[in-house]
């Protein structure tokens, strides 16, 4: 069973740090870890995982049983802002966001 969360907003590098931490774990045991992860990617991701976990019990799968077989964490939109700068010009500022796709077996 499979749960995407889409523009989640916050940078892909700082949320793949909490995908490696429970790829390949059982559910429970991803979720217990996910508790005490001082992250602020951590609640968001266990609120993917408990979806996904929804999705296997409504085609009848127990979820003792389930894995974290695939997670990815890729690219979402970016927003650009502009930060002004000496003289007149700009810099800018790019507000990046991520889609977290968690795949359980």
């Amino acid at each position: 069973m499979k749960a995407i969360l889409k523009n989640y907003r916050q940078s892909p590098r700082k949320v793949r740090l909490i995908a490696d931490l429970v790829r390949g774990k059982k559910v429970t045991e991803a979720l217990r870890q996910l508790s005490f992860v001082n992250k602020r990617s951590a609640a968001p991701f266990a609120k993917v995982i408990n979806s996904a976990v929804a999705n296997a019990k409504s085609v009848g799968r127990s979820p003792e049983s389930l894995t974290i077989a695939k997670v990815a964490v890729d690219k979402g939109t970016t927003i650009t802002r502009f930060m002004p700068r000496a003289r007149g010009s700009a810099s800018p500022i790019n507000r990046r966001s991520s889609h977290i796709t968690v795949e359980l077996k």
